[in-house]
């Protein structure tokens, strides 16, 4: 068969060329010991108990960013969602939508950033499916992900678990991916570079749920619409009111003169490698202890705390000593983040 260097609609005929294309370029990169299994749908082993399930899809531009690519995002994105919501994350499914004349090169550097992710992760890849659309129907490639895993014992994450005296809790500095995008789409450079913060949080959410146990109430990963989205949507949905401390949100500096110059508010920018969790006061500092241990964790801090209301806001306590409502973002500002 003769070597081709760029995606053709034939790849995705359903023929020869397609199933070259999966045997020879896509199985490889999920190899060594991972189950990929080639029926349509995989057959898996999973512990008595409940089972999570989650999806997601992702078409970040550009495709490559510092720190991460659509390939890994795309594992950790959905290994996140996962994790906070207390399971334990045990195989992924992976579909690829790619754009006649994607070059191969591309596409095989994304797979092997896949494939490394979810290694390093400890999830299967067990089944997938591969589509090619004409040349302008797509943006080189689109991927969606879903994912299984076991709720843990000790977690039962909701809202309705959050009360007044709960603090809340980041395991680090805000806005780094969100920020690394729009800066690499603007052409900007920094002395020091901007770098995603692009992770998978399994090991962070389960530390805290086999120590903690019940005392943590409620986890959520912040992406689009940041914290001001997550934080609004915790106060609406328990009816609370969040109160932010500015002094404490751990911030780069780099990344906030780069929010400065786009006229972007950090708490609306997009996370991909932290998690939000609300936790009962008494053990607040022993999480962030906790957190402090791992590489992920080493800037976590307590930056806020839930208290009664009988209309549900968030508030942030500037550093002067003012206050100002944190409102949901609108949503148009940071599209293809993700």
């Amino acid at each position: 068969m003769e070597e081709t260097k760029k995606i053709m609609l034939a790849h995705g005929g359903g023929g020869r060329l397609m199933g070259d294309l999966i045997q020879r370029i896509i199985v490889p990169k999920f190899g060594d010991g991972q189950s990929v299994q080639l029926n349509d749908s995989a057959m898996l082993d999973v512990p008595a108990g409940k089972v999570c399930f989650t999806t997601d899809s992702f078409v970040v531009k550009p495709l490559f960013f510092n720190g991460g690519d659509i390939g890994k995002l795309s594992v950790c994105g959905t290994v996140n969602d996962l994790a906070v919501a207390g399971a334990k994350p045990i195989a992924l499914s992976l579909s690829l939508i790619l754009e006649e004349g994607l070059d191969l090169n591309v596409l095989e550097t994304i797979l092997q950033s896949i494939g490394d992710t979810a290694k390093a992760a400890n999830v299967s890849i067990v089944t997938g499916d591969t589509k090619v659309v004409e040349k302008g129907s797509a943006d080189g490639i689109f991927i969606n992900t879903s994912g299984v895993g076991v709720l843990m014992d000790n977690a039962a994450p909701s809202f309705e678990r959050i009360k007044p005296g709960d603090m809340i809790l980041i395991n680090g500095t805000l806005g780094d991916h969100g920020m690394t995008i729009m800066s690499q789409r603007e052409g900007l450079k920094f002395d020091t570079p901007l770098k995603s913060d692009c992770a998978c949080l399994h090991e962070l959410t389960e530390m805290l749920y086999e120590n903690l146990g019940e005392k943590v109430k409620f986890m959520r990963d912040p992406t689009r619409g940041g914290l001001a989205a997550t934080l609004n949507e915790v106060a609406q949905s328990s009816g609370v009111n969040v109160e932010l401390n500015e002094t404490a949100l751990p911030v780069d500096k780099t990344v906030q003169t780069a929010a400065d110059m786009l006229g972007f508010d950090l708490l609306n920018i997009a996370n991909e490698g932290k998690v939000l969790a609300v936790v009962s006061p008494e053990v607040a500092n022993k999480a962030i202890n906790l957190w402090g241990g791992h590489p992920l964790g080493q800037k976590a801090a307590i930056i806020g705390k839930v208290s009664e209301t009988d209309s549900p806001l968030v508030e942030l306590v500037t550093k002067i000593g003012g206050r100002r409502i944190v409102q949901t973002p609108y949503g148009r500002e940071l599209p293809r983040i993700c």
